[in-house]
């Protein structure tokens, strides 16, 4: 598959090497030009390319991995998605240092919003709930096998990311639709932060 990814920090950058190592192609977005960790998964033959975001949304499946603050304007750059799947990786934090403080949402789950900001786009939720670091050390863990959740109103491209979820080692589980599965699978949420095994 072909894969866009908006932005280019510690998540983008750990699904895009998944993404490379299963033999998918890559186009990632990054504003502030190459960086050493781009280069780390980048090399002759990798699949990797470096693109604008607009590039980046063309792809058959593009991922979001941006600062919640930097959402709308990353969003607002794409005129029209033509129903390509849009997998929310974001957490809606308005501040991450000194301390982690959480956008109040309301009654909407961040997905929901972001489904807002991108109307013609079918939006996933998905490897938001993992901590990036325990996503990077895999999904055999003694005991067993690492959970990813994912949620949509759109069950096809739902299917499509949790079986790429599948490919990498990870096992999938449905939590339903954005409005309540995301909800539970954001900060704030039960599922959030948490490491679930299947055994």
């Amino acid at each position: 598959m072909k894969i866009g990814m908006i932005g280019a920090g510690a998540v983008a950058l750990a699904i895009a090497k998944q993404c490379l190592a299963n033999g998918h192609e890559v186009v990632l977005s990054n504003r502030s030009g190459r960086t050493k960790a781009i280069d780390d998964i980048s090399g002759p033959g990798s699949g990797l390319t470096l693109g604008s975001i607009q590039e980046a949304a063309r792809q058959e499946i593009v991922f979001l991995s941006v600062p919640w603050l930097q959402v709308g304007a990353a969003l607002s750059q794409i005129d029209d998605w033509e129903g390509r799947t849009l997998v929310d990786t974001t957490n809606p934090f308005t501040q991450i240092e000194p301390t982690l403080v959480l956008a109040d949402l309301g009654e909407e789950s961040a997905s929901e919003i972001v489904a807002q900001l991108a109307p013609s786009a079918k939006v996933v939720k998905a490897f938001n709930s993992i901590y990036i670091s325990r996503f990077e050390e895999g999904a055999k863990r003694p005991g067993g096998t690492r959970v990813l959740f994912v949620s949509g109103d759109h069950a096809e491209p739902k299917d499509t990311i949790a079986k790429l979820i599948e490919t990498f080692g990870f096992v999938a589980v449905d939590l339903g639709g954005l409005k309540v599965g995301g909800r539970l699978q954001q900060p704030g949420g039960p599922l959030a932060g948490r490491d679930f095994l299947v055994a």
